[in-house]
């Protein structure tokens, strides 16, 4: 007697995100040098918390759970002034105050997000991104140091380590804003 077989459910998270995009971020560097390998991981990083926003506008600004205002758009200005703090700041030595975060109001890059263009955010974070890349390839080496208010001396290495650290952990939230809006889930 034979019988009919259904598809496999599918089981990990990972299958259910599917594309493109999404295997693009699995082609970092596994062996070489360690500038290529930690840019490609940021970048692979980035690449996730974009992939977390594709299809979505308005949608972007909707709030995890009362009381909080984490959002998908509050993430992306958050991670731009970080890119901004670290890579202009710190290491270039800029004069590049924060862009939705202040002094007055530190939570700012969550705040008022329904107000917010969206376009003009990621434009923002586009741009920053960008910098950092540039400043990431052009340096002499890893060793590069400037200095941060809060850590004091550090090196390009550690800035470019602590970023991929800090998307990481916010591309864990990012999972669980896009699943709250429209259920979709995966790596």
């Amino acid at each position: 007697m034979t019988t009919e077989r259904s598809a496999p459910a599918v089981t990990r998270r990972v299958e259910l995100f599917p594309g493109a995009a999404s295997e693009a971020r699995f082609t970092t560097p596994a062996t070489g040098d360690e500038r290529r390998m930690l840019a490609g991981f940021l970048t692979a990083q980035r690449a996730t918390l974009e992939l977390k926003c594709t299809g979505l506008e308005r949608e972007l600004a909707t709030a995890s759970v009362d009381p909080s205002t984490l959002s998908l758009l509050g993430l992306v200005r958050h991670l731009t002034d970080v890119e901004r703090r670290w890579f202009r700041r710190t290491i270039a030595g800029q004069d590049a105050p924060n862009l939705y975060s202040t002094p007055d109001n530190p939570e700012g890059d969550f705040d008022d997000v329904h107000e917010a263009d969206p376009a003009a955010v990621w434009d923002a974070w586009r741009a920053e991104t960008a910098f950092a890349d540039q400043l990431l390839s052009g340096a002499a080496d890893l060793d590069v140091e400037g200095t941060d208010a809060w850590r004091g001396t550090v090196s390009l290495r550690w800035v470019v380590v602590h970023m991929i650290e800090g998307y990481a952990r916010h591309n864990g939230h990012a999972d669980l804003l896009r699943e709250r809006i429209d259920g979709r889930v995966g790596a």
